[in-house]
């Protein structure tokens, strides 16, 4: 337990304290941050996901169809019940209650299933199942899905707003690398409760107005040329989005080709690798400095969150394990509860940062999360053992 504390827990709070710092004493302006949690949504977790993904089998879903289906329903379960739960008791909005699914219903299970596991339980077949399956239903389930919720919602606020109250800011229009004309100014008004694309939150935070960030208008180069008609707002198109981001859409990819059978050359993946291993440390860093643009405070949200992630979701989980007649197996239902109990996937707060949407809870969440679970693993310890004396 000390060298897992020693090893994986304290080197996350060093960085994210790191970034905070970094935040407080303004080594990185607003455009630098968002630059650097577009770094990590855009390029280096999609390919740290692809890569995690890509070099499993259809064998590891086959191999134990009740641990797979348990995380599949389970973990996907527990995310929407995560999401439901904080718009009936906290009156979120859908796209602030799904980035609160994707941080409170989501372990970071990428970066530290096997720092935790591994210690506790040796790195074996068994180990690699769960730690696999969990991640791939993380990163290729409940991504996507909650993506397409900030979608909807975002559609949605834009089609409640008015125009009526709106501020009107000058922004400066996309160029080319090869336009050689002075960089054009268009003046737009921005309403009220619409979420905006970057070069519009740019012109607002200039003005000292920070801004919700549109997920889909803040990917596309030039919104006001490009952008398609959205003459319907329905789940699926949401769906469609959101599978559109690299982020989504590189786990769906490593699951497809996974379960047609290809196999990409392993020597491919140092090509994936290298950018990969970015990930953990700049999104601990950009969390931290996440942190540092809100006021941190514990408040009745942020530690239901921490007691939703990581003491009532492996609860549900292995009692739902025992139910399904994994009892004869209690060292795989260990595994299944730590693999569930761990401090929030930094996916979440990354996206919370970069479009701007449950930034203070989001962030106050992650930071009192990673510290008690420092708690929770021992009580987890404790508890496993004397549940399946009992059962």
């Amino acid at each position: 337990m000390i060298s897992i504390l020693v090893n994986d827990i304290i080197p996350i709070l060093v960085i994210m304290i790191l970034g905070y710092l970094c935040g407080k004493f303004s080594f990185f302006n607003d455009d630098q941050r968002q630059g650097l949690n577009k770094l990590v949504l855009n390029i280096a977790l999609p390919a740290a996901l692809f890569v995690s993904i890509v070099n499993a089998t259809r064998h590891i879903f086959a191999q134990d169809i009740v641990l797979t289906l348990i995380s599949i329903f389970g973990v996907t379960g527990l995310f929407l019940l995560s999401y439901v739960l904080d718009k009936v008791m906290f009156h979120r909005t859908t796209q602030e209650a799904a980035v609160c699914a994707l941080i409170a219903g989501s372990p970071t299970i990428g970066f530290l299933g096997f720092a935790v596991l591994d210690p506790i339980y040796g790195n074996n077949v068994t180990t690699n199942l769960v730690i696999g399956i969990v991640s791939i239903v993380v990163n290729a389930v409940t991504i996507p899905i909650g993506l397409a919720l900030i979608d909807q919602g975002q559609a949605e606020a834009r089609a409640k707003a008015s125009t009526k109250n709106g501020i009107k800011v000058k922004i400066n229009l996309p160029q080319k690398m090869t336009d050689k004309t002075p960089v054009k100014q268009k003046e737009v008004m921005i309403a009220d409760g619409v979420p905006v694309s970057d070069i519009e939150a740019k012109a607002l935070r200039e003005q000292g107005i920070t801004r919700e960030i549109d997920l889909v208008r803040a990917e596309i180069e030039n919104h006001e040329g490009k952008a398609k008609k959205e003459t319907d707002n329905s789940t699926k198109a949401a769906v469609i989005n959101a599978i559109k981001q690299p982020v989504a859409a590189a786990p769906l990819l490593a699951v497809i080709l996974v379960l047609i059978g290809i196999k990409i050359p392993t020597a491919w993946d140092p090509c994936f690798q290298l950018i990969a291993k970015a990930n953990s440390g700049v999104a601990v860093l950009a969390a931290g400095l996440a942190l540092s643009t809100v006021k941190f405070s514990i408040t009745k949200e942020s530690l239901w969150n921490t007691f939703y992630r990581l003491l009532l979701t492996p609860a549900i989980i292995v009692l739902v394990a025992y139910l399904c007649g994994m009892g004869s197996d209690p060292e795989k239902i260990a595994m299944l509860c730590m693999a569930t109990a761990l401090p929030p996937a930094f996916s979440g707060i990354i996206i919370s940062s970069r479009y701007n949407i449950y930034v203070k809870e989001g962030a106050n969440s992650v930071a009192i999360s990673t510290v008690a679970f420092a708690a929770s693993c021992i009580f987890w310890i404790w508890l496993l053992p004397i549940l399946a004396s009992v059962f």
